[in-house]
């Protein structure tokens, strides 16, 4: 009851963070391993779910508001399906120890890249290439492919990796969002059938349930809320705490 009590809150608490800025996501593996001391295996089925369900919403009403080019995630989702299994094999193969502390390393990555993406709402960023990928098919499935397996691999959500790839790409930061946000959803799908193969179902039947309706009520409040939230502010302390624990794991502070 503790344990699924505890899943409920952090879902909740990161459910509403991925609805107000669309990133977060990334530290709910960290949360069921180091937090709960799960297997890997097991944090990641349960972040991997939350995903599809953040996903889920999270798409629909980017779609709803326009800043979602459906053809194109499509497109890119394709690559990053093939890629997700590859990502799930590569870590039931690899050691657990190593699988962690590529999770930690992720999330520090992740929480630098944060910090230093400047969001100007334009299609690409100071310095960054002017070329498009919306249109080339291969680099599309090449980047879905590649993300999608380091995505499914670490326990990374997607969005925090692929969203910043495409504003480089010369795709708009809103519709960079929503298409992230979509393309979660399929690196989620075969990496949650990957990792749940692997789990005990009973004991960890309650606590997926507890996650994904606590995920939900979070993203939903979260989106909701969004227009009222100083995202830069918000994504700042997001990154500034993602940085502070994935080092102190990493280091074996804690």
């Amino acid at each position: 009851m503790i344990v699924c009590l505890m899943t409920a809150a952090a879902n909740l608490v990161v459910g509403g963070l991925v609805g107000l800025c669309g990133v977060a996501g990334f530290l709910l593996p960290m949360f069921y391993t180091a937090g709960l001391g799960m297997n890997v295996s097991e944090g990641l089925a349960l972040s991997f779910a939350a995903f599809i369900v953040s996903g889920a919403l999270g798409s629909w009403n980017y779609k709803k508001a326009g800043n979602l080019d459906l053809a194109f995630g499509l497109r890119l989702s394709a690559g990053s399906l093939a890629g997700a299994i590859l990502g799930v094999v590569l870590n039931l193969v690899i050691p657990e120890e190593q699988v962690k502390m590529l999770l930690y390393l992720v999330v520090l990555l992740s929480g630098i890249s944060i910090l230093l993406r400047k969001d100007n709402g334009k299609g690409t960023q100071s310095g960054a290439a002017k070329f498009s990928i919306e249109k080339n098919l291969p680099m599309t499935l090449l980047l879905g492919f590649l993300t999608g397996a380091v995505c499914s691999m670490s326990g990374a959500g997607g969005p925090v990796l692929v969203m910043p790839l495409l504003v480089v790409f010369g795709i708009s930061i809103r519709t960079a969002v929503g298409v992230a946000l979509f393309n979660s959803i399929f690196i989620g799908i075969p990496a949650v059938a990957g990792y749940l193969a692997q789990c005990d179902m009973k004991k960890i039947l309650p606590v997926l349930l507890a996650a994904l309706a606590a995920h939900a009520v979070g993203v939903y409040y979260g989106s909701k809320n969004a227009e009222r939230i100083n995202q830069g502010i918000l994504k700042k302390g997001v990154a500034v705490f993602s940085i502070v624990i994935a080092g102190c794991r990493l280091t074996g502070i804690m």
